[in-house]
């Protein structure tokens, strides 16, 4: 990412967490022009009067940290690029924080991802005097207090904030430095219990509105992080489980962004290595909780590349970066690792997709960077994406600095703006910031989502959650509340999900049913094979299995018709609508899926001799 790989000793923060005080939760003061909370339709972010909320967004980083890991950790010199944060949000030496929000607010940004780093949540060490000497009133602060005055003030300005878990330690990111996964130097129980702390101690800040799991998640010296595999390096799984924590126990209305992979293998010509970034996500989703909350997430960088690292030297291959890709190439890199989640509608992976960091420095950048930012900014443009520039502040002196901020202050406090002349970004900068989107009320679309018990339990029903297991021993998968089944496959045992059509509800109070043998068939719309038919006035929103064998079906009391239907069997081929909303939910297996206008009542299977008890059919009846 911001730099070349690094190795060093790790950090840890030991100490334990201290209290929020009153600011931390302290309602914004001004009349914002959103209406938290946020959530998602489709490809697009709304606050909660449905209106469209593009993030326009920029990053404050600092707290996270900006040591480079060789050398005295306060010292200037061992800083990145020497600019020293002092363990809190850059330029708080330079410029009073109001003032420093106000210019943010100007460049035309509505959000900012503020990174902060897990031994900063634990570090009780008060900043020194000189990281916040425009700031005396937060002298004797801790980092974490600090952090909270910063909250407090972009939120009172009306500006959404992210919270982003940058690094487990305060240093800077990212290469091979003890930070490269959420759990690279700590435990998976520590990231979630600092995470659910975070998320509490801003809960009563309506406009503290999302919450990015963690930054780049990349190869360590000996292993790489999968998507999917079930082991203590899943990114997938633990993005998953954080966010559905976060969301049952902490606050139920914040946007849970996951970034993709940021790197594996390698980084050695002849040896396998690239950057997957969302790719993997066509076929294995992350499912929410709550529906209406994911955000999916990618960075870009002219000097990395699909299979770059970004480094020079040490870690450089021989691979295109994507400044030296042509401009179609460019795009159609960017659409394959990223884009798609957002363009490709009615898919069990559609939804907003956040470039939460991106850019290049004002000074020294030759015309293959340049060329990349301007295709870069056309290509957001024309997708109307959603965006956070990388960074916000940066330190100069007499107009000299490294360059990448759009905003850097001199020791004096003198600003060397994006628009103070001479800056060849500016007219992308604002191409991009005024560039005409999407606005107003977004109408709901249905929802289709990936049920994936493939290494345990994957139920996204909340309601269920609060009932006893009911098939205890057997993997079980439900669908988010306000959902119904929809798919299953023949082998995987991954499901699909929607809330299409004349979506039926299941009322408050109706006791589910887990349905294990024939009592509810009613025709015999499976000859010779096993049925588990949900009763009549219910419709299937969960299933279970041992292995690859159906072992219940779960079904919920709805105001559907309970009789009529016709067999869709898939145990020789996939068998779903003509153009079939959802996509493919089970990569390599056979899929059986019911109309839009179609409910799930009942699965069929066999357990003869040469079967293994996989799904063969649904039964779909007319809603």
């Amino acid at each position: 990412m911001k730099a070349a790989l690094l190795v060093a000793a790790l950090v840890a923060g030991l100490l334990t967490p201290i209290s929020p005080p009153a600011s931390a939760a302290a309602e914004p003061s001004t009349t914002p022009s959103w209406t938290p909370p946020l959530s998602t339709r489709g490809r697009y972010i709304v606050d909660a009067a449905g209106r469209r909320f593009k993030l326009k967004a920029g990053n404050w980083h600092g707290a996270s940290g900006t040591w480079t890991g060789s050398g005295d950790p306060e010292a200037d010199a061992n800083q990145h690029a020497g600019e020293n944060s002092g363990r809190v949000p850059l330029g708080l030496d330079r410029v009073p924080l109001p003032a420093l929000v106000a210019e943010f607010a100007a460049t035309g940004i509505n959000s900012v991802r503020l990174p902060f780093s897990n031994e900063m949540v634990h570090d009780q060490r008060p900043v020194a005097d000189a990281a916040i000497a425009a700031n005396p009133e937060l002298s004797g602060l801790t980092p974490l207090q600090v952090y909270d005055a910063v909250v407090a003030a972009l939120t009172g300005a009306g500006l959404a904030v992210i919270l982003n878990n940058h690094t487990n330690t305060t240093r800077w990111c990212c290469g091979v430095d003890g930070n490269e996964r959420w759990n690279a130097s700590q435990s998976d129980e520590a990231w979630q219990s600092d995470w659910l702390f975070m998320v509490r101690r801003y809960r009563d800040n309506a406009r503290v509105a999302g919450a990015d799991l963690y930054n780049e998640v990349r190869r360590s010296v000996w292993d790489d992080p999968n998507w999917g595999s079930g082991d203590g390096h899943d990114w997938f799984a633990a993005a998953q489980g954080l966010g559905d924590r976060i969301l049952a126990e902490a606050n139920p209305d914040l946007l849970i962004v996951v970034e993709g992979i940021n790197w594996t293998g390698i980084p050695v010509d002849g040896f396998a290595h690239g950057r997957p970034t969302l790719e993997p996500v066509r076929t294995l989703s992350p499912e929410l909780v709550r529906s209406g909350k994911l955000v999916l997430s990618a960075h870009f960088y002219d000097y990395t590349g699909p299979h770059h690292s970004g480094a020079t030297g040490v870690g450089e291959t021989s691979d295109p970066r994507y400044r030296d890709l042509s401009r179609d190439e460019l795009f159609a890199t960017l659409e394959q690792q990223a884009f798609f989640v957002a363009d490709e509608a009615a898919r069990h992976y559609t939804a907003p997709l956040w470039v939460s960091e991106f850019g290049i420095g004002r000074f020294g950048t030759d015309a293959k960077g340049r060329a990349w930012f301007a295709n870069f900014v056309d290509f957001l443009v024309a997708h109307d994406t959603d965006f956070a520039y990388w960074p916000l502040t940066g330190w100069q002196d007499n107009g000299t600095g490294n360059g990448w901020a759009l905003l850097s202050w001199d020791r004096a406090g003198h600003l060397l703006g994006i628009d103070d002349g001479g800056d060849w970004r500016a007219a992308d900068w604002h191409r991009l910031v005024a560039a005409p989107g999407r606005t107003g009320v977004v109408d709901p679309v249905p929802r289709w989502s990936m049920l994936s018990p493939d290494h345990g339990d994957f139920v996204q029903s909340l309601r269920m959650r609060a009932l006893p297991d009911w098939d205890p021993g057997a993997r079980k998968a439900a669908c988010p509340d306000g959902q119904r089944l929809a798919g299953l496959a023949r082998d995987g045992n991954r499901g699909l999900c929607t809330d299409a059509g004349p979506a039926p509800s299941w009322p408050a109070g109706a006791a589910p049913r887990v349905v294990t043998d024939e009592r509810f068939v009613t025709a015999d719309w499976a000859g010779g094979y096993t049925k588990l038919q949900c009763p009549d006035g219910s419709f299937l929103v969960g299933y279970a299995v041992r292995g690859a064998a159906v072992s219940s079906a779960l079904c919920a009391p709805a105001p559907v018709p309970g009789s009529g239907g016709r067999t869709v069997w898939f145990d020789r081929g996939d068998n779903r609508p003509a153009g079939a909303s959802g996509g493919d939910f089970a990569s390599g297996h056979y899929k059986g899926q019911c109309g839009d206008g179609e409910y799930a009542a009942g699965i069929a299977f066999t357990r003869r001799v040469g079967s293994n008890g996989a799904p063969a059919a649904l039964y779909c009846r007319p809603l």
